[in-house]
């Protein structure tokens, strides 16, 4: 497939054009009561007093299409994306709660059952929820909290970083989806060895931002941590860890268990996919970024642009989000 037909598939996958879902959001709260970190990170972040870090919440929804298919899975990856989301703020999970609404018991069972599993393998407690049984169609969401020493934030990447992707691929695809699963059938501890790897990387200054890997694929997930912190980029899809056996489109795609994309000052470089690899887990700086608010793509001898930040953004987040009237300064915290 040549570059630009691969841009064009990309531009069209429904996991990046849901992003712009978000826009209106954006825009609507603008007018909310203001915190000094900006919304658009994995996880929202309250500064805690006496300098004892951050606290740190974060919450993800999930398909109807994929709670109805395989309720147990998404039981399961209704932990694991949320403990995904705290690491990549540079954070440890500390507790969860959940949202439940659907109509069939067995169905219910079988979802608590896969996020109960998960919660142990985790060590991540269950504190509290909401269940209702009237439901027809089954929803479910989960809110998670953590807390960091330090932070990794998707708005404090910096221009002439290397972009860096950490990525498991000690796993396989869970059928029908596009979802690389590396976590349900591995050890619990090692779960919690890699995942521990974030906010090491934090607290050892080695990276300045991170994502992790959503359902807006690699690219998606770059750009909107390049919007972000309104920066341009340029990748080589080359350099992207995959599987041998999987397409490159399909890969670009793909939603993975554990995977990371991370910036760094190039002299960190070498130490920052040492301590990834060491774990087994695939990495490799794929670029670099830049003032441009523009993202390139190259693929062999061919260069393509993927993203135009300066004429079309894709969340609305960004470091130049306009806040209301109140100031600052009347935020407490805990």
């Amino acid at each position: 497939m040549c570059l630009d037909a691969l841009i064009t598939e990309l531009k069209e996958y429904e996991g990046l054009k849901a992003k712009g879902d978000i826009q209106p959001i954006a825009k609507a709260l603008k007018q909310a009561y203001p915190n000094p970190f900006c919304n658009g990170d994995d996880a929202a972040v309250l500064p805690m007093k006496n300098d004892q870090g951050f606290q740190l919440m974060c919450g993800e929804g999930f398909l109807q299409a994929f709670t109805e298919f395989d309720p147990w899975h998404a039981g399961w990856c209704s932990v694991m994306v949320n403990v995904s989301d705290i690491a990549a703020m540079g954070g440890r999970p500390t507790a969860m709660t959940n949202t439940y609404w659907g109509k069939d018991n067995l169905h219910c069972q079988k979802l608590y059952e896969g996020m109960a599993a998960a919660s142990r393998a985790f060590q991540v407690p269950i504190v509290g929820g909401h269940t209702n049984l009237q439901s027809d169609n089954p929803h479910l969401a989960v809110t998670m909290f953590g807390h960091a020493n330090e932070l990794l934030s998707s708005f404090a990447a910096r221009p002439d970083q290397s972009i860096v992707m950490a990525v498991d691929l000690r796993g396989e695809y869970q059928k029908p989806f596009l979802n690389w699963n590396a976590a349900t059938k591995a050890p619990p501890q090692q779960l919690r060895m890699d995942y521990a790897l974030l906010p090491k990387v934090a607290e050892q200054h080695l990276a300045t931002s991170a994502k992790d890997i959503s359902q807006a694929g690699i690219l998606g997930t770059v750009l909107m941590l390049l919007e972000s912190a309104q920066l341009g980029a340029e990748i080589n899809l080359g350099n992207i860890p995959k599987p041998e056996e999987v397409a490159l489109s399909d890969w670009l795609k793909t939603f993975p268990s554990f995977g990371f994309i991370l910036t760094c000052d190039e002299s960190l470089t070498p130490q920052l996919m040492k301590t990834f690899s060491d774990r087994s887990i695939a990495c490799a700086q794929i670029g670099k970024t830049n003032s441009s608010k523009q993202f390139w793509v190259k693929q062999l001898e061919q260069r393509g642009l993927f993203w135009d930040l300066q004429t079309h953004p894709l969340t609305g987040f960004d470091q130049n989000q306009i806040t209301n009237e109140l100031s600052h300064q009347e935020v407490q915290y805990a």
